[in-house]
């Protein structure tokens, strides 16, 4: 499905910065995936699974939300004229804890852990194809720190946030006692 310039924008977003964290991982061992570099950091696998469950999470949330305006009549197709989502507000500063529904589990293996990755991504192309057909403006759910975003908005976290993993995947490599290959 060709998705309107808006829409392409962001997936290409999610795209590279996804490709950026794939590369980043690429070729770890499972000692390298489950070390920590302290007891309250996460592992490199725990970072990659806190990101696909962010992901699941934004997927449901997209289906969710746009049956509940579906079986309310309220569903608009995606205007035409919209050259721009709204912004992201800011980030809180300091890091977050995360919320349960996407609070990682260690000792996953690295393998099925980039798998799972790779797939949910495949899903969410259908999600961000159903993004491209409905206005998500007035699509909206209250996140945690960040109060109500819209649809896109959510999308567009989640491209944010696996920017800030990002660097936090390099950190925990680059920190003293990262295990060799």
């Amino acid at each position: 499905m060709a998705l309107p310039p808006t829409v392409a924008a962001l997936w290409s977003e999610l795209e590279a910065v996804r490709e950026k964290v794939l590369k980043e991982v690429e070729g770890l061992s499972q000692a390298q995936a489950d070390w920590r570099p302290s007891d309250t950091d996460w592992s490199v696998g725990e970072i990659l699974h806190h990101l696909t469950l962010a992901e699941i999470n934004t997927g449901k949330l997209t289906s969710k939300l746009i049956k509940e305006v579906t079986a309310a009549g309220k569903l608009a197709p995606f205007p035409p004229d919209l050259k721009a989502f709204a912004p992201l507000p800011p980030s809180p500063p300091g890091p977050a804890e995360a919320p349960p529904v996407v609070r990682p589990e260690k000792g996953h293996p690295i393998g099925q852990l980039l798998a799972d990755m790779k797939a949910t991504r495949e899903r969410s192309r259908q999600s961000i194809e159903r993004l491209a057909s409905v206005d998500s403006r007035p699509l909206t759910w209250k996140h945690f720190a960040l109060g109500e975003l819209n649809l896109a908005q959510w999308w567009m976290l989640q491209a944010r946030h696996d920017a800030d993993h990002l660097q936090q995947l390099r950190a925990v490599k680059a920190s003293r006692g990262f295990p060799g290959a």
